[in-house]
C-alpha cells in the first residue's frame, strides 16, 4: 500500500475560540489563543495505521504538512516537497496531491475539514486515485471523511474498492451569520467502508413539545447552568426561554440570565457553576453529538456537565446510532453506550452512542 499523507495544519483552529471555522481567520484564531487541532488528529490516525499496517509506504509533504507526524508514528516517509511559505494554503495542498499522483499512490489520506477536502478533490480530478479524510475541521459536511482518526486508519489499511461520494462545503462568513447552505464542490473516489460518515442532511419533524419540555426543566432547576448547543432544535428551546440565541453557536443560560452568547470554550468554562447541563442535538444524517459543529464543547466542558440530548423523532428515525469525536479518546469511550434522547415534552427514546 502506498499512501500520500498531508495535513492542513490550521484546520479546526477557530472552533474552540468561537470562530466556527478558520478560513481567513487564522490570525484572529491565534490571537484568541487557539491551538492547532489537526496535528494531534493526524498523530492518532498515523499511530493506528502504524499498528495495523506498519509496512505502508508513506509519501508526504514537509512540515507543517505531515513529515514530522509521519516520522513520529514510526514510518520512514518519502518527502516529496515543502510548503511555499510560512503559512500553508490551497496551492500547497494542490501541489502535494499532484506530487502524490505522480508518485503512484493508492490513496490520498488528508487531515482537515470540508475546505481541505474540496482542495484535494479538485487536485485529484480526472484520476481514479481515492481520497479519505481524517476529520479535523469545525464543519465536516462531506461524506469523504471517516468517523474518527482511528477509523480512517482502519479504512486506509483494509479497503478493497472505492465509490463516488460528495464533497460539500459552505461559505464560512454566511455560516458565522447563521446561514447554512451546503454546496456541492466535487465528487470524489472514496474507499467503500462502514466507518465513513454520511453527508450532512436536515432532520425533519416538529420539536415544539420537546422544546417546551426542556424549557420547563430549566425553570424547575434554579441555580443550574445550561449550556445550549447549536442547531435549530436547541434554538427552539432558546426561544421558549425568551432570548435570541446564536443559531450555530453555544449559549450559556442560568436563572433567567444569558451568561454568554456564541461562547468560546473559555467563556463557557468561566460561566459554569456547581450544577451544569449541556443540551445538544445530533447532526441529522450523521448522528454526531460532539465533534461536528460544536468544538466549543470541549472535553473540559463536557466533563463538568451532565448531558441532555434532544432530537425530533424523524431525525432519530434516520439514524441507526449516535456518535462522538471529542479529541479525547478516553472521554469518547466514557460517553459510548445507551443513552436516553428526549423526543417530546416527556417522551424519551433509547439510542446507542458508538
Amino acid at each position: 500500500m502506498r499512501i500520500g499523507f498531508l495535513i492542513n495544519p490550521v484546520a479546526g483552529m477557530g472552533g474552540r475560540v468561537g470562530l466556527k471555522g478558520t478560513d481567513g481567520k487564522v490570525a484572529e484564531a491565534r490571537a484568541r489563543g487557539a491551538e492547532p487541532r489537526a496535528p494531534d488528529r493526524a498523530r492518532r490516525g498515523l499511530d493506528a495505521l502504524a499498528e495495523r499496517a506498519p509496512g505502508t509506504a508513506v509519501f508526504t509533504w514537509d512540515d507543517p504538512m505531515g513529515a514530522s507526524e509521519v516520522r513520529d508514528a514510526g514510518f520512514d516517509p518519502t518527502v516529496l516537497g515543502a510548503p511555499a511559505g510560512d503559512e500553508t494554503d490551497a496551492d500547497d495542498t494542490a501541489a502535494a496531491v499532484e506530487a502524490f499522483r505522480e508518485a503512484g499512490v493508492d490513496l490520498v489520506l488528508f487531515v482537515g475539514g470540508d475546505g481541505t477536502a474540496a482542495d484535494v478533490a479538485e487536485a485529484l480530478e480526472g484520476s481514479d486515485v481515492p481520497m479519505l479524510g481524517v476529520p479535523a475541521g469545525v464543519k465536516v459536511y462531506s461524506s469523504v471523511f471517516a468517523v474518527s482518526p482511528e477509523d480512517a486508519a482502519y479504512v486506509a489499511a483494509t479497503f478493497e474498492r472505492a465509490e463516488r461520494r460528495e464533497v460539500m462545503d459552505i461559505d464560512e462568513d454566511e455560516y458565522r451569520e447563521g446561514e447554512v447552505h451546503p454546496e456541492l464542490r466535487a465528487v470524489a473516489h472514496v474507499p467503500v467502508a462502514e466507518q465513513l460518515q454520511s453527508g450532512k442532511q436536515t432532520g425533519g419533524g416538529t420539536v415544539e413539545s420537546l422544546a417546551t419540555g426542556v424549557a420547563d426543566d430549566v425553570r424547575a432547576r434554579p441555580g443550574t447552568t445550561w449550556v445550549l448547543g447549536p442547531g435549530s432544535t436547541v434554538g427552539e428551546v432558546k426561544e421558549r426561554l425568551e432570548f435570541e440565541g446564536s443559531p450555530i453557536g453555544v449559549d450559556v443560560y442560568r436563572d433567567g440570565d444569558v451568561l454568554a452568547l456564541d461562547a468560546a470554550e473559555s467563556e463557557i468554562l468561566d460561566s459554569l457553576g456547581e450544577d451544569n447541563v449541556i443540551v445538544v442535538t445530533p447532526i441529522g444524517g450523521q448522528g454526531f453529538v460532539f465533534g461536528r459543529g460544536n468544538p466549543q464543547l470541549s472535553p473540559a466542558v463536557i466533563r463538568e456537565c451532565d448531558l441532555e440530548i434532544v432530537a425530533s423523532r424523524d431525525k432519530l428515525d434516520d439514524l441507526r446510532v449516535l456518535r462522538v469525536d471529542t479529541d479525547d479518546p478516553e472521554l469518547d469511550e466514557e460517553l459510548r453506550g445507551w443513552v436516553k434522547v428526549r423526543v417530546g415534552r416527556f417522551e424519551r427514546r433509547m439510542m446507542k452512542i458508538v
